[in-house]
């Protein structure tokens, strides 16, 4: 049996998502926690290790916290996306054990009876594991014994990790070990402390029958004893491992072994046409599958390819796929094929067009060609953010993320706005400009050492600053008015206008700046 231990799983699964979708992190260096509340108010749920050395803890209140540690920095709590994303860890280490399951918020065991030999014993299985995990920038934590209870003993308590226990040895390598890792609620372990009990080779030598007299409850006696017995392997202790996710896959086997890659391509179509039949009885579509073939020496070799939107088309898979099939190592032939839908979801019916030439392709097609190709870390996204200033009103993030579920399009229903540029410059660059009047457009102005006369003006449009961002710590802004312009040689802009002159005098502000946003076509 194996056990692993994730001491800080909120904050790196924090941390991870945040990566990919292209935000800051949590910082590493300065105090951060999580912050749940319940019926005593504000606690610290997940510390980090700035945290640790202040003398912060997980359960603490968070006034007491902030009374230790002035500068700490926090964030609400998300335990429903912890549990979520710590069974997607167990359905991803499926790979190490068909029979396993997350335990409690923070664990996960594996059955790895009849499994370990394929990886070369227990020890290389926890290696390996350890391996993929730290990789992944996760801190685990790795116990291995013939009892669920010593597993998770060492991985929470062993001085070092990854630990195995031999076969038959679990009292000698759980004797030193603090009465804690027995699993026992809060008051259970205060007590025996008091009475002088610590670790759990104590509680070997002392007649039951005394232990359980020294309990206000026979029950917290037995779950003492009984706790102990199922961490030696003395009592048989059921764990029920996790269903199994819904099986969108198809497989394929040969007769006589496939010993080109057109005879596996032809598979691969063979493959996608029946799982996306699947797929679409089910009202599903993919983003992300795999092709794994098993060759007849005993080895495999898996592709996998995501999609930046759930897909039920099998063209789309084999295209996806398909470049990447000359890189397989054929050896002595394939005689075994599967593909498989890794991650489903929900897939909408769309209204489409009468005729296949009148239907408008979408982006998805070229997204997942480009990370197809580039790989996923390279292509990116424009994604809609909620603000009216035009450079903040999109942010970029991971091909892969997630649509959102609102768009820009509702808005128009009551709030017409003016034309835009299709591209916005990266960042404003200042003009000089020359008004007729201090409010007006304006008359000429130069843009990168060039000059201009302005012939036609349009506007202007008023963006107010979002006065809200300066309560979190924003720069303060100003009012902004847009113009829309042409000069003398047919070439329009959008420029701004930032500040207004009556805002001077008593706020003594500096005066009114003039900025380039973007080329109108």
């Amino acid at each position: 049996m194996v056990y692993v231990w994730f001491p800080h799983l909120p904050i790196e699964r924090l941390t991870r998502e945040r990566l990919h979708a292209g935000r800051t992190p949590p910082p590493a260096k300065k105090p951060f926690a999580l912050v749940g509340s319940d019926t005593h108010g504000l606690t610290l749920t997940a510390v980090n290790t700035p945290c640790r050395h202040e003398g912060l803890r997980p359960g603490m209140r968070l006034a007491d916290a902030r009374a230790v540690c002035p500068a700490l920095l926090t964030v609400p709590d998300a335990p429903d996306n912890d549990a979520a994303f710590l069974e997607a860890l167990a359905r991803w280490a499926s790979r190490y054990s068909p029979s396993l399951n997350v335990d409690g918020a923070d664990g996960l065991w594996l059955d790895t009876t009849g499994v370990a030999h394929l990886f070369g014993g227990e020890p290389e299985l926890l290696a390996n594991l350890a391996g993929r995990l730290a990789r992944m920038s996760f801190s685990a934590r790795l116990g291995c014994a013939d009892t669920l209870g010593g597993a998770s003993a060492l991985a929470r308590f062993a001085r070092r990790s990854p630990v195995t226990s031999a076969s038959g040895t679990a009292p000698e390598t759980l004797a030193p070990l603090p009465i804690e890792a027995l699993r026992l609620d809060p008051k259970t372990v205060l007590l025996l402390q008091r009475l002088g009990l610590k670790r759990i080779g104590q509680l070997y030598g002392l007649p039951r029958a005394s232990l359980e007299r020294r309990f206000h409850s026979k029950d917290a006696a037995e779950s003492v004893l009984r706790r102990l017995d199922e961490a030696l392997g003395w009592r048989n202790e059921t764990h029920a491992p996790l269903l199994p996710a819904p099986d969108f896959v198809a497989r394929l086997s040969f007769a006589d072994p496939l010993i080109s890659h057109d005879g596996v391509l032809a598979g691969l179509e063979r493959l996608a046409g029946v799982l996306c039949s699947t797929l679409t009885r089910a009202g599903a579509g993919a983003r992300r599958v795999v092709l794994w073939a098993a060759r007849t020496d005993g080895s495999s070799v898996a592709l996998e390819a995501g999609l930046s939107a759930p897909s039920a088309t099998a063209a789309h898979f084999v295209r996806l796929l398909k470049e990447k099939l000359d890189t397989i190592d054929m050896g002595f032939g394939v005689d075994l094929m599967t593909f498989a839908a890794l991650a489903v979801e929900d897939l909408h019916p769309e209204q489409t067009a009468l005729s296949a030439t009148a239907r408008k392709p979408g982006p998805e097609k070229l997204i997942d060609a480009l990370v197809s190709r580039l790989g996923p870390r390279t292509v990116r996204r424009l994604f809609p953010q909620e603000s009216h200033i035009p450079e903040l009103a999109q942010t970029t993030q991971n091909a892969f993320s997630k649509l959102p579920a609102w768009n820009g399009s509702s808005s128009s229903t009551y709030l017409e706005k003016p034309p835009r540029p299709p591209l916005l410059l990266a960042k404003p660059e200042s003009v000089t400009v020359m008004a007729e009047i201090p409010e007006g457009p304006p008359a000429r102005f130069t843009w990168r050492r060039v000059n201009r006369r302005v012939v036609k003006a349009e506007g202007p449009e008023r963006i107010a600053p979002e006065w809200w961002r300066a309560f979190d710590g924003g720069a303060t802004q100003r009012t902004r008015d847009y113009y829309r312009i042409e000069d003398e040689d047919g070439c329009r802009y959008w420029v701004f206008r930032e500040g207004l002159y009556q805002e001077r005098g008593e706020q003594e502000r500096e005066p009114p700046r003039w900025f380039l946003h973007g080329v109108l076509p």
